[in-house]
């Protein structure tokens, strides 16, 4: 990732501050691996911010450089509030802000070292209030460039930044009709598009279509039928059924390259099952696995924020049923799909056939299910909808944590905890929100919160 650095100054405080702290900055965003795009001390005073002229400059470099993530604005003494708002005006990048300053240090409080950085960063929020910039704040109100404290706030923002880039120009593959008993997963493409998350549909028929067309030995199927056999245990599953997987895995993965699509959400229940034969659960397990998350039922918000945790977290994230009590502690539930979750959510997985759907298509005609545990740890959880009446994007998420409970069921299964559970499933029913959510095994709910909200002005709650 890249950043841009505003390091602030003001003149008739101690300018060499200016100098050393941009210094100390640069080194801190280059030991966490970040590149920095920012003025030397060539082209402004120390390389540093002050007047409109300098202002100009640094703004200048930052809408010439490539794709800058998103800014850092440092205050090493006090700081031209004036020139910082600016210079984020002149620039125009519409990115995430994260404003830092420096503490002082009672022992060097002299007019030769004093910094007031806590009374500017004050400053500088307000008249990037008065611009209209959305920015964020350290966890404390000074910090220290080489501190853990900023160290850890860094890898917040990152992930913010990384939410924001990811959901803003996404392309999302719908692939096939919205299952005609699923209300609950209707969502609206155009305020979708309003937000800049674009839908590309393809109906099931065209799938199957170029299916047909595909020779068993071609190059592709077989390629991605070794690669199912390497992703997961297949003991006891057909080989046409593992052909047929292999070839719809090609075809899809084929269409979304095509079409530069990131995300997917496939419909399943039954039509895929009644005239295809097999359940595309392994096929989607195995994209969410490689971070190109896919949602099943044509849930496209669903996908939306899988994808939001994916780029929080960097790891795989997984759409799940709030499904079930578990037995009689009210903080406690079940979290089922039948189910396409990556291998990377599982204790140990292995392939077998959907046992709800075999009751209506016969089993023969449902293999490719992944079945497994959820495996114990800590997880984020997110649900998007597009809210069509108030013409919006909603939402919730929050963090729990899934247990090592017993629990003797089907399909892909864990038992989540989640403080003041009864609450989040109270908001949930009275808002009219989907029984599906998308999940993490991390805690990056603040991250997440901080992107939708802030950033893309989304109607987000935060359960805490």
């Amino acid at each position: 990732m890249t950043f841009g650095l505003i390091t602030g100054n003001r003149g008739f405080f101690p300018d060499h501050l200016a100098k050393s702290g941009r210094e100390q900055m640069l080194a801190a965003l280059a030991a966490a691996g970040y590149k920095t795009v920012c003025p030397t001390p060539e082209q402004t005073k120390y390389g540093a911010v002050e007047t409109r002229a300098e202002a100009r400059v640094c703004a200048n470099l930052f809408r010439t450089a490539a794709d800058i993530d998103g800014v850092i604005v440092a205050l090493p003494n006090f700081g031209d509030e004036k020139a910082v708002a600016e210079t984020l005006r002149l620039a125009g990048l519409n990115v995430p802000v994260l404003v830092q300053a420096f503490p002082d240090e009672a022992g060097r409080m002299t007019i030769a070292d004093r910094r007031d950085s806590f009374c500017g960063k004050m400053s500088v929020c307000n008249n990037l209030q008065q611009y209209g910039i959305p920015y964020s704040l350290t966890t404390l109100h000074t910090e220290s460039p080489d501190s853990e404290a900023f160290r850890r706030d860094l890898d917040w923002f990152a992930a913010v930044c990384r939410v924001v880039k990811g959901l803003r120009g996404l392309r999302v593959g719908a692939i096939g009709a919205r299952p005609a008993a699923f209300n609950t997963v209707r969502y609206s493409e155009k305020l979708l598009e309003n937000h800049g998350i674009s839908i590309e549909p393809i109906d099931l028929s065209e799938i199957f279509g170029r299916i047909g067309r595909m020779r068993d030995g071609d190059p592709a199927a077989q390629a991605k039928l070794a690669a199912i056999r390497a992703y997961v245990s297949t003991a006891g599953i057909p080989e046409d059924a593992l052909l047929r997987m292999a070839k719809l895995g090609a075809v899809i993965e084929d269409w979304m390259r095509a079409n530069e699509l990131s995300i997917s959400a496939i419909q399943c229940w039954t039509s895929m099952e009644e005239f295809f034969g097999v359940v595309p659960c392994t096929i989607m397990s195995m994209m969410s696995d490689g971070l190109m998350s896919s949602a099943c039922e044509v849930d496209i918000p669903g996908a939306v924020a899988m994808h939001a945790l994916r780029l929080a977290s960097g790891a795989p994230s997984a759409l799940l049923d709030w499904n079930n009590n578990y037995g009689e502690d009210p903080d406690k539930a079940v979290c089922f799909h039948c189910s396409n979750l990556p291998k990377h959510f599982f204790e140990d997985v292995r392939m077998d056939y959907q046992a709800i759907i075999a009751g209506s298509v016969g089993k023969l005609n449902t293999f490719g299910t992944c079945v497994g545990r959820v495996k114990a740890g800590p997880m984020t959880f997110c649900r998007f909808s597009t809210d069509d009446r108030a013409g919006r994007i909603r939402g919730y998420l929050g963090e729990g944590a899934f247990t090592s409970d017993p629990l003797e069921t089907f399909g892909g299964v864990g038992v989540v905890r989640i403080e003041r559970l009864q609450q989040l499933l109270r908001f949930i029913c009275e808002r009219g929100f989907e029984h599906h959510v998308a999940a993490s095994l991390s805690q990056c709910a603040a991250a997440v919160h901080e992107a939708a909200s802030k950033y893309l002005g989304w109607d987000v709650y935060w359960h805490r």
